[in-house]
């Protein structure tokens, strides 16, 4: 598998951002939270973006740190997304703690996650 972040996989257009938070759903595992949408009008099958909320980190070395680290670990782990997906899919992938975890803590988290995800994606219809 290529484990790349091109920057067309990257989150950025604000239709995509905005229809996410109106429909999005929710899958989490405390403390990552990962918002996703199914969009028919993409050229890749799936896009993502990170935020850490300045609410739980002030500083923007922080903030950034942590953005830095979920991206690797989407980075590493996607085809656990890509192997699944049935149609493209707009995602938002969210640290949602004060708690300072350790790269190998998140990117346990994130396997979970990602794995969380395919199962719900498996249930719905």
């Amino acid at each position: 598998m290529n484990h790349t972040y091109p920057k067309t996989e990257k989150l950025k257009k604000k239709k995509h951002i905005d229809l996410l938070f109106s429909e999005g759903r929710t899958v989490t595992k405390y403390p990552l939270r990962l918002v996703y949408v199914p969009v028919k009008d993409l050229d890749v099958p799936l896009q993502m973006g990170v935020s850490v909320s300045k609410r739980y980190f002030k500083k923007a070395v922080d903030r950034n740190y942590f953005k830095r680290v979920l991206r690797e670990c989407y980075r590493l782990n996607k085809e656990l997304l890509l192997n699944n997906l049935k149609e493209p899919y707009v995602m938002m992938f969210f640290y949602q703690t004060k708690e300072r975890l350790t790269y190998q803590e998140i990117e346990e988290k994130t396997k979970k996650l990602f794995e969380k995800f395919t199962d719900t994606l498996q249930k719905t219809p």
